[in-house]
C-alpha cells in the first residue's frame, strides 16, 4: 500500500480508499455494459452461469482474504504484546537495580530513565512517520548501561545473588527490545498484496457479467459488493504496520512505568 496512505487520519483513509474502490468500480461496469456485454449473446441460463462463478471466486477469495486478515490481526496483536513485555522488562530491571549500592544504583537507574524517555519522546514518533529502524540512540544508551552494570563488582553474597537476577532481567529487556526493533518493518509482502488487489478486480470485475437490465440494480449490486471489499482492504491496511501511521500501537505501557514507577520513586 501506498505510504502516504498510513499517514493521513484513517476516517479520511478509509473514506478515500472506499471513494476509490467505488469510482473504479462504477467506471469498469460503465464500460463492460456499453462496449463488452452488447457483443455476447445471454441466454435464460446465463445469470445462473455467472452467479456460479461468482460464488465460487468469492468463496476462494474470502477464505483467502480472511486469513491475511486474522494473520495481520495477530501482528497487531503481538505488536503490543512486544511493547507490554519491554515496558515491563523495565519497570522489573528498575525495582532490581534500586538493591544496587550507590553510585552504582544512581546511575544505572538514571540510564533506564533515560532510555525510557527516549522510547516515548523520539523512538515512538520515528516509527509512526517510518523511521524506527534508522534511530540508534537507544543502543547507545543501553550500551552505556551495560557498562556500568556488567563493571559491577558484588562484595557478598546477597550482592551476587541480586546481580545475577539483574543480569537475567537485562538480558530479556535487551531480546524484547530487539524483537520491537525488529517488528517496527513488518508487513504484508508485495506479492501478496497483488493477491488481494488481483482478487478484488476479479471479485467485483465477474458480476459485470449479470444481465440485468436495470442499469440501476446493476450498480447498487456492484457498489455494494465494491464497498464491502473496500472495507476489508482498509480494516487489512490499518493494521498491516502496528508501529506505522496513526492508528499504531501506543506508547502506553513505557508512560505508565515512567509515571508510576520510575518518576514517583525518585
Amino acid at each position: 500500500m501506498p505510504i502516504w496512505l498510513y499517514q493521513i487520519h484513517p476516517l479520511y483513509a478509509g473514506l478515500l480508499l472506499v471513494a476509490v474502490i467505488e469510482i473504479v468500480s462504477m467506471i469498469g461496469l460503465f464500460l463492460t455494459r456499453r462496449l463488452i456485454l452488447p457483443r455476447f449473446h445471454y441466454h435464460e441460463g446465463t445469470n445462473d452461469a455467472v452467479s456460479g462463478t461468482v460464488q465460487a471466486i468469492g468463496v476462494f477469495y474470502g477464505i483467502t482474504v480472511g486469513l491475511i486478515a486474522v494473520g495481520v490481526w495477530n501482528t497487531n496483536s503481538n505488536a503490543s504484546d512486544l511493547v507490554s513485555k519491554e515496558a515491563s522488562g523495565i519497570g522489573a530491571l528498575y525495582r532490581d537495580v534500586n538493591g544496587y549500592p550507590d553510585p552504582v544504583r544512581t546511575e544505572l537507574k538514571s540510564k533506564l530513565r533515560e532510555y525510557t524517555v527516549f522510547v516515548i519522546e523520539t523512538a515512538w514518533p520515528e516509527q509512526q512517520a517510518g523511521r524506527g529502524q534508522r534511530v540508534d540512540a537507544g543502543t547507545r544508551i543501553m550500551d552505556e548501561f551495560q557498562g556500568k552494570l556488567y563493571a559491577f563488582q558484588p562484595a557478598n553474597p546477597g550482592q551476587v545473588a541480586l546481580h545475577t537476577e539483574t543480569l537475567a532481567a537485562y538480558n530479556k529487556l535487551i531480546e524484547y527490545r530487539r524483537l520491537r526493533i525488529d517488528a517496527v518493518d513488518n508487513a504484508l509482502s508485495a506479492t501478496m498484496w497483488t493477491v488481494i488487489w488481483v482478487g478484488a478486480v476479479i471479485s467485483i470485475g465477474v458480476a459485470y457479467f449479470y444481465n440485468i437490465p436495470d442499469a440501476r440494480l446493476h450498480v447498487i449490486l456492484v457498489a455494494l459488493m465494491s464497498g464491502f471489499l473496500a472495507m476489508v482492504l482498509f480494516m487489512i491496511t490499518v493494521n498491516d504496520r502496528p508501529f506505522f501511521g496513526h492508528v499504531s500501537v501506543s506508547s502506553a505501557p513505557y508512560k505508565i512505568i515512567l509515571d508510576r514507577l520510575i518518576d514517583l520513586s525518585r
